[in-house]
């Protein structure tokens, strides 16, 4: 049985250490933009365990209204999840070269945004 997502949070929200469901998963679905940290995630070998990879999934509901509009940084939040979403990424990401390159793509495109300033 697939979860639904979260909903919008309430006042009367369960919390799990001071944060809403809603909250925790906002807040791991942004750090997925982070091409160091999905590397992190990668040796630390949880890429290749299927609960994990399910629960990469899962976060796609962030793609669609309401809850893309919560999303700092957007573009590469969901680029990363959707390539997460590919076994051939999943493996890859643990090389350094890979890491860099989408590194160095994202810098460039935060610059390339900026110079509309």
């Amino acid at each position: 049985m697939q979860q639904s997502p979260p909903p919008i949070p309430a006042d009367n929200e369960p919390k799990y250490g001071g944060f809403s469901r809603f909250e925790i998963e906002l807040e791991f679905v942004q750090s997925l933009a982070n091409p160091f940290y999905l590397n992190h995630i990668a040796s630390q070998k949880l890429l290749k365990e299927p609960a994990f990879v399910a629960y990469l999934s899962y976060l796609r509901y962030w793609s669609r209204p309401p809850y893309i509009k919560y999303l700092n940084y957007p573009g590469p939040t969901l680029k990363h999840l959707e390539l997460l979403q590919e076994e051939r990424f999943r493996e890859e990401i643990i090389n350094p070269e890979l890491v860099q390159m989408l590194a160095t793509e994202g810098a460039k495109a935060s610059v390339d945004w900026h110079k509309g300033d």
